[in-house]
């Protein structure tokens, strides 16, 4: 079994189901496995750290989460049409492997959450794709036959799948989302295995 990392970042939690969603997508596909990681916050305080360990959830990423898999899909909320400053730490962290080109012609996914219609979903996933981009990942998103990115009335952008949480963070994730969220994660296994053989 080949290993897909699902990197996420969730403040209320839409992208943690997210994340649960594409690793299911992840798991339809014959031969591979996902690997559920988060990061923890970033305080603004400096002394301030979280344990090593989560209370609960996913355990934190660490840099051999993404030596050892064949893909990653990365998911963190909006934060002004950026992604979070947890995720942004994260990948900051990562200059030892770009130097080594570990990452290189991996295959990588993005998705997202946001409180507001226009709070920056496209944005925010370009903003995930950056680092990606500069590790000389292969960026994988979603095709327009995936009928749900025509007829939603939610999220979903071809750059990766994308919720409407709403400002209480109370909508619940779409049908149409979470079939993207799906095929996402199915799309990422498949290629990342045809780039592995």
């Amino acid at each position: 079994m080949a290993d897909i990392l699902i990197l996420y970042y969730s403040h209320h939690g839409a992208v943690k189901e997210m994340a649960h969603l594409v690793a299911r997508g992840v798991e339809h596909v014959s031969g591979a496995k996902a690997r559920l990681r988060t990061v923890p916050r970033v305080s603004p305080v400096c002394e301030a750290v979280d344990p090593e360990v989560p209370d609960s959830g996913a355990p934190y990423a660490e840099l051999r989460d993404l030596e050892e898999c064949i893909a990653v899909a990365v998911g963190s909320p909006t934060r002004f049409g950026n992604m979070a400053a947890p995720m942004k730490y994260f990948w900051d962290g990562t200059g030892d492997l770009w130097m080594k080109g570990t990452l290189a012609g991996r295959p990588a996914a993005v998705f997202t959450s946001t409180a507001s219609l226009h709070g920056g979903q496209e944005t925010t996933l370009v903003s995930m794709m950056l680092p990606l981009l500069h590790h000389g990942m292969v960026i994988v998103g979603l095709p327009y036959t995936e009928r749900d990115l025509v007829e939603t009335a939610t999220g979903g952008t071809p750059y990766g799948p994308s919720h409407l949480a709403g400002t209480t963070s109370s909508n619940p994730i779409s049908d149409a989302e979470k079939r993207l969220c799906l095929a996402l994660g199915r799309r990422l296994a498949e290629v990342a295995l045809k780039l592995a053989r």
